[in-house]
């Protein structure tokens, strides 16, 4: 029986997950890809805690973007996740790409996110 393409993600992501946790020195940057905006959080897996946050729905990226499902947006949502992570004192990070290939805007996004300080 073939799988169908959420069943493949859903796998990779699980697969992915057995080997990335986030912890308090590096937190894990989860994204989570939908057909209309993108997702990132940074998360410390050993307290259940999402220490920082941001989205293609925020006003912040919604102003500046003209769609949610761009690669323009996933970058302007990576500069968004690192300026707030790195306020917080987070420097280094474990990337989860959700399942995703990393390609197209997963790609964007992390690239964007190292460029503006991020290491992983």
């Amino acid at each position: 029986m073939k799988a169908t393409r959420k069943e493949g993600t859903q796998a990779r992501h699980k697969r992915v997950r057995r080997k990335v946790s986030g912890t308090a020195d590096r937190p894990r940057l989860a994204v989570f890809r939908s057909n209309q905006h993108i997702y990132a959080q940074i998360i410390d897996d050993v307290r259940q805690e999402t220490l920082v946050a941001a989205s293609t729905v925020e006003s912040d990226v919604k102003g500046r973007v003209s769609s949610g499902a761009t690669c323009e947006a996933s970058e302007q949502v990576g500069k968004l996740i690192a300026q707030r992570a790195i306020q917080k004192g987070i420097s280094s990070i474990v990337f989860d790409r959700g399942g995703n290939l990393y390609h197209g805007r997963v790609k964007a996004l992390a690239e964007a996110a190292r460029s503006a300080g991020l290491e992983f």
